[in-house]
């Protein structure tokens, strides 16, 4: 079974990465991760094992684990600046240094505008390890009409990313 992490830290978006968690099918094993400063509550969901941030010896934060890929949907440029720089003081940075180290696939969505250059530094760092860097970014060419419409958008290009099939936006013809 494909074992994929979702982690959401203090960034605004919050609903994006708990709706992206929430449209994830079943037959996929499903992980966590809040920060505290996501302050949301959360209702367990099938599939999903809810893991607190501070637990660096929770079963995602070792290699051996095997997860597939991580989104981190929204990230905040603080988490952004950890894990470009190899800070590993949370689960969330930890799981990422080791989706990095394993090569497997990890995506990060920062929700900041406009991005500093320190932010667009640390992207490009990520991005040349292989991270893939998916802000939460429209496209019109699908034709949303609704906010929902929009962030079905959004999640379906992040599932795309990684792998899993979705039927959440009108694909360009």
């Amino acid at each position: 079974m494909k074992k994929v992490v979702i982690a959401i830290s203090g960034a605004s978006g919050v609903h994006l990465g708990l709706k992206a968690l929430r449209l994830i099918p079943k037959n996929i094993n499903k992980h966590f991760i809040m920060t505290k400063n996501s302050n949301i509550v959360l209702e367990k969901e099938n599939n999903l094992t809810l893991h607190e941030n501070e637990d660096i010896s929770a079963s995602i934060a070792s290699g051996s684990f095997g997860v597939d890929a991580m989104l981190i949907a929204p990230c905040s440029m603080n988490t952004l600046a950890k894990i470009a720089c190899g800070i590993s003081d949370n689960l969330v940075t930890r799981c990422a240094s080791v989706m990095i180290k394993e090569q497997k696939k990890l995506i990060i969505a920062p929700r900041e505008m406009p991005f500093s250059a320190i932010a667009l530094e640390n992207m490009q760092k990520l991005a040349q390890l292989g991270v893939v860097i998916a802000p939460p970014v429209m496209a019109y060419y699908s034709e949303q009409q609704t906010l929902d419409e929009m962030e079905n958008f959004i999640i379906g290009k992040w599932f795309d990313l990684l792998g899993i099939e979705n039927n959440l936006y009108k694909r360009w013809e």
